[in-house]
């Protein structure tokens, strides 16, 4: 069977997450974007662990709620701010590692995503010994990740490197991007949606089609491990909010050369630039052009239904009544988000949403759309009707004019 699965999310006890995070919601909003399983996230804050010990029991290591399946996971920021993402073989392997891991951490009982003071070989170390395993989340945004802070898997893992079951890609990289390092060939990609709101726009904006005999956590892991993993899901990358090296006050974007020759400083508002992802594969690609190994999946690029539906309806506001009046007539008819995204024929999507709707679907479908590209935190836009501004700054007079005005 076909899974659609968001494995990395974060419950309402991790900073800066909706307090609507609850798993009443998760499952609900779950089923009707279409995801079979999520992960948990935050398994070891013992407030989320005890709400998570509430949930029935399905299978082996694996848990639901209103029909809607969870396996364990969590996320821990490692002693080199590296975030690690973790999968575990249920509730007492969380119980167990939370223990293991109290006399490194003094933010465990604090944050849903804890910092440890071990680094990502001795954190692996800990994941084993509980049965679980691990990977680097979002493993090249500019802040927290494996190769913000090393330029390989081995510099990170050291001997455990072997155990790493996968690597996430995070929502400014995709599978073309990674697939130009050469040591990345023989590891599997995730795409989650690292999504601090249970609300359809961020709840599986990235997620992964898994092939399962049956639905259990050895079988998880051998999906991931193997060749299980059907196809990667996720975010046109150019729309991550960190692809393109830019400044993180003003969001002005920057060729790479121009911010090393500006020593990392706006000259628009003298803000301090972030690398962008895109830069960054640059630094660490092997290959001129991706070289996919002969079981990597393909990789659809989507936007959230509700995002489209806001251009076709002239409403900026994703979460107005207008927008989500349409997305909930869109998903009671062909059942869940992801249908219409990518399953449902075009002409059926225009007999119910109009032709507007259906033109910007198949176009999202066909690629035939521009992107004003995201970086410096702030996320990229989807053009369709208008020609992609490029908007890098490279020293022209008029564009500082009109910044200052």
């Amino acid at each position: 069977m076909l899974l659609d699965c968001d494995f990395h999310i974060h419950g309402r006890y991790s900073g800066a997450t909706s307090r609507n995070m609850t798993l009443e919601n998760i499952s609900v909003q779950g089923a009707l974007k279409g995801l079979r399983v999520i992960g948990t996230g935050d398994a070891l804050h013992p407030k989320w662990l005890l709400e998570i010990e509430n949930l029935d029991k399905y299978s082996d290591g694996i848990y639901e709620k209103n029909g809607c399946k969870f396996v364990i996971t969590t996320e821990v920021e490692d002693s080199h701010r590296v975030h690690h993402l973790i999968f575990l073989p249920g509730i007492s392997a969380a119980q167990g590692l939370q223990d293991s891991l109290k006399k490194y951490s003094v933010s465990i009982e604090k944050d849903g995503r804890p910092k440890v003071m071990l680094n990502g070989e001795e954190l692996l170390d800990f994941v084993e010994e509980a049965g679980g395993f691990a990977g680097p989340s979002h493993a090249f945004v500019p802040w927290t990740s494996m190769y913000k802070e090393y330029n390989s898997i081995k510099d990170c893992y050291g001997k455990n490197v072997k155990n790493v079951g996968f690597l996430e890609l995070g929502l400014s990289a995709d599978t073309d991007m990674a697939d130009r390092i050469s040591e990345l060939q023989d590891i599997s990609f995730l795409t989650n949606s690292d999504a601090h709101s249970p609300w359809p726009n961020r709840l599986g904006r990235e997620f992964n089609r898994l092939s399962l005999k049956d639905l259990n956590f050895p079988n998880i892991k051998k999906a991931i491990f193997g060749t299980g993993i059907k196809l990667n899901v996720g975010l046109d990358p150019r729309l991550g909010k960190y692809h393109r090296t830019a400044c993180i006050k003003c969001f002005t974007l920057y060729k790479f050369a121009d911010a090393r020759r500006y020593n990392w400083k706006c000259q628009l508002c003298s803000g301090r630039m972030k690398k962008g992802v895109y830069d960054r594969v640059e630094e660490l690609s092997t290959y001129e052009f991706p070289r996919h190994p002969e079981n990597r999946p393909g990789y659809i690029r989507i936007a959230p239904l509700a995002n489209i539906l806001s251009i076709a309806l002239g409403v900026k506001n994703v979460y107005s009544d207008r927008v989500q009046d349409s997305w909930r007539g869109m998903v009671k008819q062909f059942k869940t988000e992801i249908a219409v995204l990518i399953d449902v024929p075009i002409e059926s999507i225009k007999a119910e949403g109009g032709e507007k709707l259906a033109n910007l679907i198949g176009a999202y479908r066909k690629g035939r759309f521009n992107i004003q590209e995201g970086g410096g935190g702030r996320y990229g836009e989807v053009l369709f009707y208008k020609k992609n501004p490029q908007n890098f700054y490279t020293g022209n007079q008029s564009m500082l004019d009109s910044f200052l005005r």
